[in-house]
């Protein structure tokens, strides 16, 4: 058995910057916040999504993602 203990040189560096995101640049539809929300989409939580997309914008989104 490994020993956990161990860790590789390349687990202490710090992620780069071009593979962090927080989402917001990239397009998301109603679904995707409903499920970003931790729920099931439902045509009801579509809708409060899409609502919510277009008063908001990538804001919405930012509640869900760091």
């Amino acid at each position: 058995m490994a020993d956990e203990s161990q860790t590789k040189p390349e687990d202490d560096l710090p992620t780069p910057d071009h593979l962090l995101h927080t989402g917001s640049e990239r397009p998301i539809d109603p679904e995707d916040l409903v499920r970003l929300s931790g729920r099931e989409p439902t045509p009801e939580r579509v809708a409060e999504a899409r609502r919510r997309l277009e008063k908001e914008g990538a804001k919405a989104i930012e509640r869900y993602l760091p």
